[in-house]
């Protein structure tokens, strides 16, 4: 251009004013526009901006088997662990076990005061020797008896009489020496021994202590296999049958062991409306213990499915998206997608709607992803050349 842009805008102030108003506004406008498109004239048009693809991690979404199923409380008890109760009562005199134990069979455990039941027995075995002697007696009398009477000498009355003194001590001492056995046997039970071969449990009772029946003395447990009781809601005792898969978690919902059902209650308890369900607990190495409270899982059922990462979801207003890796003529670009997500297994959610097998699922390199951002994908979960990002 040959004149300055201030010397042109100069001359057209100038015109226009010579001009009336509406056409010299009209004129200068135009002028303007006239100057700024030639002041353009010879530079290049501005390119649009590039932006380089986001490196991002996928996997491809696969149909994999997803379980049915529902954790509950159970309690683990010895197939194999005996309560001691004292079957007589009186007060604890010796105790000769301690906790943790190992014991065998027959072993002394503790000692509960014989004395009155010693003299009791005492009387009873005085009072059968009493009675012996009364019955050698009457075996004189009725043998004396039964010669007069085949003599003549005494009547059928007399002998029989005899006799039945004779009968009614010997049926007299049998049941004392059945008493006296009673209270021998019965003192047996003052000494407290183990049943079985095992380890001794705690013991709340001390030296001195008076015990009655229902007095739990100690626990003898035989290391080995444990019991699951489970109590699953009633809601689900129709769809509870021998043979469904449990596994007993840990407080991070880690696999500890797996077993199966193979009992079920054919009752309902009316207090907890609950369905008792039992399952053998293999304990060879003693990582469980009795009556141990633990997470058990029962699978009802197994079906196919999708499942993605927790981590490779985002919540938005309360819904769930995820990226998906998408190809196409122009490049693989990230696109949003809202998906619809179930239960969490693990550390993956169950899609319930949204995706597809197929699809390539963004699980890495989310943090400043946006909507059709181009992205570049390594594929993590496919060793396939197939499935390989071809850009």
């Amino acid at each position: 251009m040959k004149f300055g842009l201030t010397s042109i805008m100069g001359r057209l102030r100038r015109d226009a004013r010579g001009e009336c108003g509406i056409a010299g506004f009209f004129c200068l406008s135009l002028a303007l526009a006239l100057v700024m498109i030639a002041s353009g004239c010879g530079k290049p048009a501005a390119a649009p901006p590039h932006f380089a693809a986001t490196p991002v991690k996928t996997q491809v979404l696969e149909q994999v088997s997803i379980p049915d199923s529902s954790t509950y409380l159970s309690t683990l008890k010895s197939r194999r662990s005996a309560a001691i109760n004292p079957q007589v009562e009186g007060w604890i005199i010796k105790i000769y076990a301690h906790s943790g134990e190992h014991v065998h069979s027959g072993e002394p455990l503790m000692g509960i005061d014989p004395r009155v039941q010693e003299a009791s027995v005492n009387s009873q075995i005085a009072a059968r020797d009493a009675q012996a002697a009364n019955l050698a007696n009457a075996k004189l009398q009725y043998e004396r008896a039964q010669k007069l009477y085949q003599a003549g000498i005494v009547s059928k009355q007399e002998f029989d009489n005899a006799k039945t003194a004779y009968d009614a001590a010997q049926a007299q001492l049998n049941a004392m020496d059945a008493q006296v056995t009673q209270g021998q046997a019965q003192l047996h039970y003052y000494n407290v021994t183990a049943p079985t071969d095992g380890i001794v449990g705690d013991i709340p009772v001390h030296v001195g202590d008076r015990v009655t029946n229902t007095t739990l003395l100690t626990t003898v447990d035989q290391p080995g296999s444990l019991e699951a009781y489970i109590f699953v809601p009633v809601d689900h005792s129709r769809d509870l049958r021998a043979g469904d898969g449990v596994e007993l978690l840990d407080s991070n919902n880690k696999v500890l062991a797996r077993s199966s059902i193979n009992f079920v209650s054919p009752q309902v308890d009316d207090a907890t409306q609950t369905v008792l369900a039992k399952a053998p607990v293999p304990n060879a190495n003693g990582a469980f213990r009795n009556e141990e409270m633990v997470n058990v899982r029962v699978t009802w059922r197994v079906t196919k499915g999708l499942e993605i990462p927790v981590l490779a979801t985002q919540r938005i207003n309360g819904e769930f998206f995820v990226f998906l890796a998408d190809s196409g003529p122009k490049g693989t670009v990230a696109r949003q997608q809202q998906v619809q997500l179930g239960d969490i297994i693990g550390n993956d959610y169950v899609v319930l709607s949204g995706l597809k097998a197929g699809d390539h699922l963004i699980v890495g390199g989310l943090q400043f992803l946006a909507d059709g951002m181009p992205v570049k994908e390594t594929i993590e979960n496919s060793s396939s050349p197939a499935l390989a990002d071809p850009h």
